[in-house]
């Protein structure tokens, strides 16, 4: 099982200590993340975009590559990349720009973003959300597919008479997964094209999520792709030596967040008792000690299927030394015990 990280780049005022974090630090300190989760054996880290003040990370292709050439064997990807309001042959260019740069390390996940900023910052009409996506993912996979490309293009793509995008990636072809969070069609889709499929599990209960993950794996099948389907659950949560100290340390910072969200979407303020029930054996908060963490994604393997686990620790603002610490007890505590699960 592969074992990774992903994060935002959150930005504002610790809850704990009142220490404000802005864009350049929390950058800097990011590449320091990166390399240790390199060094500490992690299998991948990625970087989602945001166009919001409270995110540091618009722009992830050049935030990952400062830390290609620092780092040697992690896999760097997007988490997610938001392709409806981007142009599929910039984002091909950039990913397999850092392909090169990072000898072949470089992934693209993609998705519809959890946020609509991009919208109209980049002058795109909300009405159009799901066939800007639909048509952009088809151009990228055609991209990836061929050095020349050849593309009718309509009202969302450009018309492209068989020109080449360059420079072509050192894998061959970029790894290209499609991030999800709930919806049947999306499973369907990333099955039927033969793309990875990164579960976003962010609240509710994961176990329920099986019968999405078998639609993607049926749908697969169908289209002849059963060879290519892989999923990645994505979740929310933090490790530490001392499972308790570890609850109390991500609290704070990722209440704040989610009270913020709850603010904006309708929803209540969290309790410690939500908090707490989230991280049973039912829930989708992943925290707590490295057996506690790995007996929880352990618990949900044989039903999800995954083969790759990538964990949001940096929820929040969070100090730094306290997240270096976690990734190192991911790396060195969590991880080789999912490996030995196979």
């Amino acid at each position: 099982m592969e074992v990774g990280l992903y994060t935002f780049g959150d930005l504002g005022t610790d809850p704990v200590t009142g220490h404000r974090v802005d864009a350049q630090e929390r950058l800097n300190n990011l590449m320091e993340e990166i390399e240790l989760a390199d060094q500490v054996g992690l299998d991948v880290f990625g970087l989602g975009e945001h166009h919001r003040p409270n995110y540091a990370i618009t722009a992830p292709a050049v935030v990952l590559a400062g830390a290609a050439r620092t780092t040697r064997t992690i896999r760097l990807s997007s988490a997610v990349t938001v392709l409806s309001s981007d142009d599929p042959v910039r984002v091909y260019e950039q990913f397999s720009s850092l392909d090169n740069l990072s000898n072949g390390r470089a992934e693209l996940m993609v998705g519809r973003g959890s946020f609509i900023e991009s919208f109209p910052l980049f002058g795109y009409d909300l009405d159009d959300y799901d066939a800007l996506f639909e048509e952009k993912l088809q151009m990228l996979l055609a991209i990836d597919e061929a050095e020349k490309l050849r593309w009718a293009g309509s009202d969302h793509t450009q018309r492209v008479e068989g020109l080449g995008v360059y420079p072509r990636p050192v894998q061959g072809r970029l790894p290209v997964w499609i991030a999800a969070g709930g919806t049947p069609n999306s499973m369907i889709r990333a099955g039927v094209l033969g793309c990875p499929l990164a579960l976003a599990i962010i609240g509710g209960e994961p176990r329920r999520f099986k019968a999405l993950a078998d639609l993607y794996r049926r749908a697969a099948d169908q289209a002849g792709n059963a060879a290519k389907a892989r999923v990645s659950l994505n979740v929310h949560g933090f490790v530490g030596e001392d499972g308790k100290a570890a609850a109390d340390l991500f609290f704070p910072a990722q209440k704040a967040v989610m009270d913020q969200l709850g603010r904006e979407r309708g929803w209540p303020p969290q309790s410690r008792a939500q908090y707490d029930a989230a991280m049973g054996p039912e829930g989708a908060m992943f925290v707590g000690s490295p057996a506690q963490v790995v007996d929880k994604i352990l618990g949900l393997r044989e039903d999800l299927g995954f083969d790759r686990v990538s964990i949001q620790m940096a929820i929040g603002v969070i100090d730094h030394k306290e997240m270096l610490k976690a990734i190192e007890v991911l790396g060195t505590k969590v991880a080789p015990e999912l490996r030995k699960a196979g």
